[in-house]
């Protein structure tokens, strides 16, 4: 599809938050590598260019540059963070490496009138993730807004060149959905031409085309990517889809037998169930730090499936509910993203493995997800759900939130044990046992996120309930931590 915003990718960790703001207007987007060529871009025919953020800077040896005939194109532009500096030093401005880092919230005050800010007032709040930064703005660009620096953003409205320094598709910055829709409705003249209904057609016709009369195997989980990844090839393919569910003895509380009964009975799935909890529990004895963690889960999920595959002599693709955080969050696809986290999906598949690839939902944010599992009939309490003693703590919570009716208020939510044992008092006798953190989170798009703020007598109802009930717990604290710079999860 063409006539739509072309996005640039500098290997942002949030350059397809920018896509989904952006098709959250209906109109198409894309993501393409930076060094895609100025000829390879006009056969998009675009109608406007957004450059992504980045982690590289200018001033590297391995510096990711655009040609410079991309902005004689007369296609309005658009530089995002990392591309507001690119803008600048390749026009002729000048940017310095910074002495100390500007992230997260700040206030942006406008100082100059231009078509980016139309209806922003005149202070806002806006998110930053930078450190170098902006002194001079090239010859013809009017500087548009100040910071805790200088120069926050910049215009060029005769070349309708615009950039900022700080990131409007995330949800902290204000007014930044405004200035995008100023940008690509107003600036580029773009008209409304998708709809997040049309992906679910458009998917079922394309997974039909390329799986023909083959089988399918589905490493089912039980969280929404891969439960709403089943129910679409399902309606695609029916039969020759079989789900293996994999119980690594990690579930919440009886989601083993949700699964089995809501995806077996409910929607009529081939699916198989393997009790591996012995064989996780028994990896992870020992292993404390994060990322070791997640790599000893994902390679005993991977080595499990891939047994249980084999079984399956006739199939001839993998399918995985793999998104796009987790593709942004793993590596970069298709631009230079630093790596946060590692996930058994994305990357981490035998290289022996001969079963084709088969991700249907690998562009969509954990938001748009839920609203394709919605439409294809997935029960609500299923598509926004959100291992002795963690279980029967995680389980007061929600079940609490339900009661006081804050499940649908909160994007997430859970239960976190430490493995961090205190001291405590109960019952006149010394305690010591381990501490629970209650996490609650609200997010769209969950690439940034802050904390709920629950009532605090809610919080003391659950606080006390989780002591009370579930033995092994003497202390409870409540994260208020926002992503960045903390993650939505704890590991």
């Amino acid at each position: 599809m063409t006539q739509g915003i072309i996005i640039l990718d500098f290997g942002s960790q949030y350059n397809q938050l920018i896509a989904r703001r952006i098709r959250e207007f209906g109109v198409y987007t894309e993501i393409i590598p930076y060094h895609t060529s100025v000829e390879e871009i006009k056969k998009h025919n675009p109608k406007g260019i957004i450059l992504s953020g980045g982690p590289s800077s200018v001033f590297g040896d391995e510096a990711a540059l655009v040609e410079k005939e991309l902005f004689e194109l007369g296609i309005p532009v658009l530089g995002i963070c990392y591309g507001m500096q690119l803008i600048s030093h390749l026009l002729g401005g000048e940017v310095k490496k910074g002495e100390k880092g500007e992230y997260g919230k700040s206030e942006l005050t406008v100082l100059a009138e231009n078509s980016l800010f139309n209806e922003v007032p005149v202070t806002s709040t806006v998110w930053m993730s930078h450190f170098d930064e902006v002194v001079k703005a090239p010859s013809g660009f009017t500087v548009t807004g100040k910071s805790n620096i200088d120069i926050a953003s910049l215009a060029n409205e005769d070349r309708n060149i615009f950039a900022v320094q700080f990131h409007p598709e995330v949800t902290h910055s204000e007014y930044g959905s405004k200035m995008l829709e100023n940008f690509v409705f107003n600036i580029c003249k773009a008209e409304k031409n998708w709809v997040l209904a049309d992906f679910i057609q458009t998917e079922i016709a394309r997974i039909k085309r390329v799986v023909g009369d083959k089988k399918v195997i589905l490493g089912l989980s039980g969280g929404v990517d891969s439960s709403v990844a089943a129910v679409l090839i399902h309606r695609a393919i029916g039969d020759q889809l079989t789900c293996i569910f994999v119980d690594t003895g990690l579930l919440r509380k009886d989601e083993g037998k949700k699964v089995m009964e809501n995806y077996g009975k409910h929607f009529n799935m081939n699916i198989k169930m393997v009790d591996a909890s012995e064989r996780f529990l028994t990896s992870l004895k020992g292993i404390d730090e994060p990322e070791t963690k997640r790599k000893a889960i994902g390679k005993d999920f991977v080595a499990v499936f891939d047994e249980e595959s084999k079984k399956f002599g006739d199939a001839s693709f993998l399918a995985q509910g793999t998104i796009y955080p987790d593709v942004i969050e793993s590596q970069s696809v298709k631009g230079p993203s630093a790596t946060i986290k590692s996930h058994h999906n994305v990357g981490g598949l035998p290289d022996d493995m001969k079963l084709q690839l088969l991700e249907p939902l690998r562009e969509l944010f954990k938001d748009e997800v839920r609203k394709v599992g919605v439409e294809l009939g997935i029960p609500r309490e299923l598509v926004y759900r959100q291992v002795r003693i963690l279980q029967e703590a995680d389980q007061i919570f929600i079940d609490e939130l339900y009661a006081h009716n804050l499940y649908d208020e909160v994007s997430q939510a859970f239960v976190v044990l430490l493995p961090v044992k205190s001291v405590g008092v109960m019952g006149d006798e010394r305690t010591y046992e381990y501490t629970a953190v209650v996490r609650s989170a609200n997010t769209i798009d969950f690439m940034t996120a802050t904390w709920s703020k629950l009532p605090y007598e809610f919080l003391e109802l659950v606080s006390n309930r989780i002591i009370n009930e579930v033995k092994g717990i003497n202390r409870v604290a409540y994260d208020i931590s926002s992503k960045p710079p903390a993650t939505i999860e704890w590991e």
